[in-house]
Parts: C-alpha cells; sequence; structure tokens
C-alpha cells in the first residue's frame, strides 16, 4: 500500500496523468486550462489531437487495418465545484480527496484513462505494427454538468466510430446499457365557480379546486412503473403541488423579503381558508429507458385525466401537458460490446455489472445522432474506478479501482480488434 501520492504517481502513469488533471480547476463553462494540458499532454505524445469551435477536443489514433472497426472513448472535462486552488491528497486506506472542495473523479478518471490508452495505443501502432487495430478517436465535451452543451456541439458528423464508450460511471465494472429519459407532466385543475367557505358551501355546485386536485393526483401511479433484469425502467414522481388560497401568503413573504429554508411553512402561516379555491397544480417526473413504457404510462395518465373531466363536467376540468426535456437511451439489439466488456473485465480479475441507469448522461445524446458514415451511434457507460459522494466535499475516488479500470479499458479496446 503506498502511503505517499508522490510514490504512487511515479509509479502508475495512469493515476499521474488523473492527479494532473484533478489539480487543474475546470468547472462548467471554464475548461480552457484543462483542455490546454491536455493539448499539450497529446502534443509531447505524438498524439493527433485538436478543439472544435465549441471548445470540446478530438483525439485520433489512426487505424492500422482499415478492415477493422474503430471505436470511441467519451468523457467530460468539467467537474461540480469552483476555479479555487485544488490540492489533492491521498489517505491511508489509498482513497484519493481534494482538501475542502469537489475531487473531480466524475469525470478526469474516464479523461486520465482514455488520454493513456491513447498514448498506449499511438506509440504501439508506430513500433509495433503487428497491433492491428480500427482506429481509436476520443471526444472530451465541455459543460455536462450544467448544461450539456459540451455533448450538443459535437461534429458528430465527423466521427467514424459507430460504438461509443462513455466513460462516466461511478463504479468499476459497470456497463449500463439504457438509460432513462426525462418528461415534465403539468396537470391544472380548474373549479369553474369560485365561493366563500361559508356563505356558498352548501351549494353543491361550487367544487374546491384544491381537494379536486388531490382526488385527481390520487389516481396517478407514483414510484416505479416498469422495471426489468436491469433495474428500473420506467418511473414516475410527484414534484410539486400547489392549490390554495396561498397568494395573500406569499405576497408577504416577497413584500417582506422574508429569507428561510422552511417556505412551506411560511407560506402555511397566513394561508386563506375562507374560499373555495378555484385552481389547482401539480408537476411530475416521468423518466423511462423505453419509449413504449413511457407511452404507456402517459396514456394511462391522459386516461385518468379524461376520466375525471368525464365525472365532474360542467363543474371542474382538468389539464395534462407533457413537456420533453431528455429522449431515453434505449436498449440496443447489438450486445457485441456487451460480451467484449465482460471478457475485458474477466482478464481483469473483475466481475462486471450489466444494468440500466436511471438517469441522463451524455449516451442519450449519442443515442440520437449519426456518424460520418449515416449510422446512429450505439453507445454505453461505463465504469472505470469507485468514485464516492460525487458531486460533494467529501468526493474521493479508490485508486486501486482507477488502475484495475485502465486495465479494463485496454482490455477492451484489444479485445474488440480481434
Amino acid at each position: 500500500m503506498f502511503t505517499n501520492l508522490e510514490d504512487l504517481r511515479k509509479e502508475n502513469e495512469v493515476l499521474d496523468i488523473f492527479c494532473s488533471l484533478a489539480s487543474i480547476p475546470s468547472p462548467s463553462l471554464k475548461e480552457e486550462k484543462v483542455s490546454a494540458w491536455i493539448l499539450e499532454f497529446c502534443e509531447k505524445n505524438n498524439i493527433n489531437a485538436k478543439l472544435d469551435a465549441y471548445g470540446n477536443v478530438y483525439i485520433h489514433v489512426p487505424a492500422t487495418d482499415l478492415s477493422k472497426e474503430p471505436i470511441m472513448l467519451s468523457s467530460h472535462m468539467d467537474v461540480v465545484g469552483d476555479d479555487a486552488p485544488i490540492e489533492i491528497y491521498l489517505d491511508e486506506e489509498g482513497f484519493i480527496h481534494a482538501k475542502g472542495r469537489t475531487l473531480g473523479a466524475d469525470d478526469k478518471v474516464g479523461v486520465a484513462c482514455a488520454l493513456m490508452l491513447a498514448k498506449e495505443i499511438a506509440n504501439c501502432s508506430a513500433s509495433e505494427p503487428s497491433l492491428l487495430h480500427g482506429g481509436l478517436e476520443i471526444t472530451f465535451t465541455r459543460d455536462e454538468e450544467t448544461g450539456m452543451s459540451g455533448i450538443e456541439h459535437v461534429e458528430f458528423d465527423k466521427i467514424l466510430s459507430k460504438y461509443v464508450l462513455v466513460c462516466d460511471a461511478d463504479k468499476l465494472g459497470q456497463l449500463q446499457i439504457s438509460g432513462a429519459s426525462y418528461t415534465n407532466a403539468k396537470i391544472i385543475v380548474h373549479g369553474l365557480k369560485g365561493g366563500h367557505s361559508g356563505i356558498d358551501i352548501s351549494d353543491e355546485t361550487r367544487l374546491n379546486a384544491a381537494k379536486l386536485t388531490a382526488e385527481l393526483l390520487a389516481e396517478f401511479p407514483q414510484g416505479v412503473f416498469y422495471k426489468d433484469e436491469t433495474g428500473v425502467i420506467t418511473s414516475c414522481n410527484l414534484g410539486a403541488i400547489v392549490a390554495g388560497g396561498i397568494q395573500n401568503s406569499v405576497a408577504s413573504i416577497v413584500e417582506k423579503g422574508i429569507k428561510t429554508n422552511d417556505y412551506i411553512t411560511e407560506i402555511m402561516k397566513k394561508t386563506s381558508t375562507n374560499i373555495i379555491n378555484v385552481l389547482g397544480m401539480a408537476s411530475y417526473s416521468i423518466r423511462s429507458a423505453s419509449l413504449a413504457k413511457e407511452e404507456e404510462l402517459k396514456t394511462l395518465m391522459s386516461n385518468i385525466v379524461e376520466k375525471f373531466n368525464k365525472k365532474y363536467e360542467g363543474l371542474a376540468e382538468a389539464k395534462i401537458d407533457f413537456e420533453v426535456h431528455l429522449l431515453p437511451f434505449e436498449k440496443a439489439e447489438d450486445d457485441r460490446i456487451e460480451k467484449v466488456h465482460t471478457q475485458a473485465c474477466q482478464m481483469a480479475g473483475i466481475e462486471n455489472d450489466i444494468s440500466s441507469f436511471h438517469a441522463g448522461a451524455e449516451t442519450h445524446i449519442y443515442c440520437h445522432n449519426k456518424n460520418s458514415k449515416g449510422e446512429t451511434f450505439m453507445p454505453m457507460l461505463l465504469g472505470l474506478a469507485d468514485v464516492y459522494n460525487m458531486h460533494s466535499a467529501s468526493e474521493k475516488v479508490d485508486y486501486k479501482t482507477l488502475l484495475k479500470g485502465y486495465e479494463v479499458i485496454k482490455n477492451t479496446f484489444l479485445i474488440f480488434n480481434k
């Protein structure tokens, strides 16, 4: 076990690359210093690298056998955190940290492993013509953490590869073959008459929209809607409900400039209970790695609203709208990468974990675009190290797993080119 980070870096080049990258602040849309470091590294090691018009880095190691297919690695350069200086250190248990802040292992683990592979393959291609491969492409993107604008600006039609390994999962051995969409559902409930909660309370045509909203939402599913052997595929989550006599309360908070971490309690202090409410709203998140299952869920919710409207025709009405923010990354029928990755992990002495992830990533953008040959990309999300407490000041990475992760990605490239 190494106790000194400098000694560890001297013995393991991929760790040295990682530590160099992690020491450079690169918050979203301020990645210039880290991209400059990458370009300098590539120039020193005879690796063909350039910036695109948006500041993403593109690397290409040419094929030594044009009969073989190229493969691409993709990682992002930005991290959660600011541009303050970074001091990294190794603890007694073998974890690398950044003192008092995020480490940026998400996703500088992926960047480091990709650069190390590019160096090895480029040098081997030059010195060992017997290493036959279809070429290696690498893309390092900007702004993944805040807006995914980097991946949106990638010049997809200049990429040769069909298979893309997005090296951005947080556990060694992970291969995630599908990922969820992100859709918002917005529900509005109107009572067609209002009134006084005392004088008009006996009028059965004056329905309370807050109560009706609760009744409607009770019919909607909550939580997991569908799952299979890879994990949760489709889910539905109630995000917020706004209804009732809160106008005066909210106006008071705004007027007085009240600042609190508990606005719900503050709003409830001055809610009006003397009105029969005419408006209720709610919002849901829908996530799904299957378009078919997402449509099934949306149809179910729409049918519940339609049933509600028939029940209260002439007295109240409800409406539901769906806003798609991210299309799903669906599982492909082609299982070539799954087989290659399983073998690569076995060679490294670890077990892989093939699963679906219930969130968004750059895989979602790749799978809806085409390469220079007009082929739809086939991305997978790959884990190359055990990263803990991502996006927090206690973020850390197990250096031993990072070494294994590099072994996995190198094995993957070699097996892919057999």
